[in-house]
């Protein structure tokens, strides 16, 4: 599967432009390929201000965001692979969100997942909140739950 990461990106940093917030991304500039101010990374981390009025020519894209700015009063192309996006929030509230480590499903494990059968787990009777109030002392039974196959 591709990454959620660009996609949920995309969709807070609109949303946040909608409710007039500044959009700024915490950038890992250790990672390969981030091409930022190195004279402004502290702690291997750069906060970057993307505001349509901060940038020029902006793209989020699947593999990265883009976008042309100044800093210092000079311009500068700026890249951030996707993977080296650590949040996005608002500069004016904080609201946002930031990004844990996606699991990396390993080569071939799409053609195996595809390849076994797909079981629908069914909640059983064991399983379902029970009702103090009914006074049902009776212990739950121990054992390995049962699941069926439903097509």
């Amino acid at each position: 599967m591709l990454s959620s990461r660009p996609y949920i990106a995309r969709a807070l940093y609109q949303w946040l432009l909608d409710n007039d917030l500044t959009p700024y991304i915490v950038v890992d500039a250790e990672q390969a390929g981030v091409e930022v101010p190195r004279q402004f990374v502290q702690n291997g981390q750069i906060v970057l201000n993307l505001a349509p009025t901060a940038v020029r020519d902006f793209a989020m894209e699947n593999e990265a965001v883009s976008f042309s700015a100044r800093f210092g009063g000079r311009p500068m192309q700026v890249m951030v692979p996707i993977e080296a996006l650590i949040a996005i929030y608002a500069r004016e509230n904080g609201v946002g969100m930031v990004f844990g480590h996606e699991p990396v499903i390993p080569a071939g494990a799409d053609e195996a997942a595809e390849k076994e059968p797909h079981l629908n787990e069914v909640e059983s009777a064991d399983d379902a909140p029970q009702d103090d109030d009914q006074g049902n002392e009776t212990p739950p039974r121990k054992g390995r739950p049962s699941l069926r196959v439903i097509k």
